[in-house]
């Protein structure tokens, strides 16, 4: 069993319909407490489809998700109130200012009034927003609109948060606010797992890492370890060596 905040993963596979070929095949993984966890891989891997999996955006074909808070599996009902989803694509209401948005959803997960207007505005407050907080969020760089996801993907405090390419497209220093951030909530106990193309980022912000590659995990474990046991020298020339260096779709 999973102590603390956590995820096994058994023999899951998903087809989409009318595909020819599997997505996903017999993936097998855990992700332990306060891990922040890779999922990496080519375009098309299935790095999405697994993360969409577990966020319950739509069902496995086959395999068995289980899903743990402070070592007690959590019942569907429950993974709710659990996990927090950050998308690549923008979630929110670009004619809504940050406090307008942060309001309609954290009602969505039955905040309090009083925790909401807390929460809110400590992490407009931290995300650097407070003084845009209410002006119309599609008037903001592509830096603050990050920071806006994020403050939604964790407006309700998951146990266990999921974070889609978080940094693509924004500025150096939007980059830089948003992993510090992130590796703050790490250390205050929330399990990350996060996919990106940034090797350098992912390097420096993973512990452990799972490499999928056509549906498949070809590695899983310690970062460090994986580099020392592929006599790679950092985490992109370890990508090339298992994925290849065809190009991809």
């Amino acid at each position: 069993m999973i102590k603390g905040s956590g995820i096994e993963i058994r023999a899951v596979s998903h087809r989409y319909k009318s595909a020819p070929e599997n997505t996903l095949s017999e993936i097998n993984l855990n992700i332990y407490d306060s891990d922040v966890f890779g999922l990496l891989g080519p375009n098309g891997a299935g790095k999405t489809t697994l993360i969409s999996i577990l966020c319950g955006i739509f069902p496995a074909s086959s395999g068995v998700i289980r899903f743990f808070d402070k070592g007690t599996e959590v019942s569907d009902q429950g993974r709710r109130s659990l996990i927090g989803f950050v998308p690549q694509e923008y979630a929110f209401y670009q004619e809504l200012s940050p406090r307008q948005n942060l309001d309609y959803f954290g009602a969505m997960y039955n905040l309090s009034k009083d925790r909401l207007v807390t929460r809110r505005e400590e992490l407009l407050d931290v995300l650097g927003l407070s003084k845009v907080a209410d002006k119309p969020v599609g008037t903001f760089s592509g830096g603050m609109k990050r920071r806006v996801n994020l403050a939604i993907g964790i407006i309700h405090q998951p146990g266990i948060l999921f974070l889609d390419e978080p940094t693509v497209g924004v500025d150096v220093q939007s980059k830089n606010a948003i992993i510090r951030y992130l590796q703050h909530l790490n250390q205050q106990g929330t399990t990350i797992v996060y996919t990106s193309h940034h090797m350098s980022e992912a390097e420096e912000f993973c512990n452990r890492i799972a490499l999928i590659d056509h549906g498949t995990v070809i590695a899983e474990g310690e970062l460090e370890e994986l580099k020392l046991s592929h006599a790679a020298n950092d985490l992109q020339s370890l990508f090339i060596k298992l994925t290849g260096e065809a190009y991809r779709d």
